[in-house]
């Protein structure tokens, strides 16, 4: 059993308004299953690289070739976030460069009457995957609202119907982590 429980929330960076989740984590937890769980809390389907990021090292799977980065299966998160308030970086889609912020907000006590990993709060649904990053999910967005502008139905056709920016559901999340590999997709 772990030591210690993370409280911890992971932001998009640069969406207003914010899209963000907190969780709580083993803080022992190898940073390749921070991503697996990060996937599936925020809602991306794992389709594209990641690396984490704390200001000095850079961490991803070996198999990536990321140049200098250290092996992510092999450290712990609480060999780099170590004080409340620490944080660290996760960039997802280096195509679209979705650049995330993980704060650890608390360090509690662990306590076997809750679900670990759990999505506690939340707000927003996560960007589609493959919309162009910031400016390609705002333009997303724009013509979302605008049913009689030309590209509307070939959104509606490539999301495959509607989508909510509003979206969050914990519930629905926290049956993904329940499962193997915390409901991440490995394709």
């Amino acid at each position: 059993m772990t030591e210690k429980v993370y409280q911890i929330q992971i932001v998009l960076e640069g969406i207003k308004p914010k899209i963000w989740r907190r969780i709580l984590i083993d803080s022992d937890l190898l940073l390749v299953d921070l991503h697996r769980i990060i996937q599936t809390t925020m809602g991306w389907t794992n389709s594209h690289l990641h690396l984490f990021s704390d200001g000095v090292d850079t961490y991803s799977p070996r198999e990536f070739q990321v140049e200098l980065a250290k092996d992510s299966r092999t450290v712990r998160l609480d060999e780099i976030l170590k004080m409340e308030n620490s944080e660290i970086s996760y960039e997802y889609d280096f195509g679209d460069g979705w650049e995330h912020s993980i704060i650890l907000e608390k360090i509690l006590p662990p306590d076997n009457r809750i679900q670990i990993p759990k999505c506690i709060a939340g707000n927003r649904n996560c960007p589609p995957e493959d919309c162009g990053g910031i400016w390609g999910y705002s333009d997303m967005l724009d013509i979302l609202k605008q049913p009689e502008h030309e590209e509307f139905e070939s959104y509606i056709e490539w999301l495959g119907g509607e989508f909510d920016p509003e979206y969050f559901n914990k519930d629905e999340i926290n049956r993904m982590l329940m499962e193997k590999d915390f409901g991440c997709i490995w394709l």
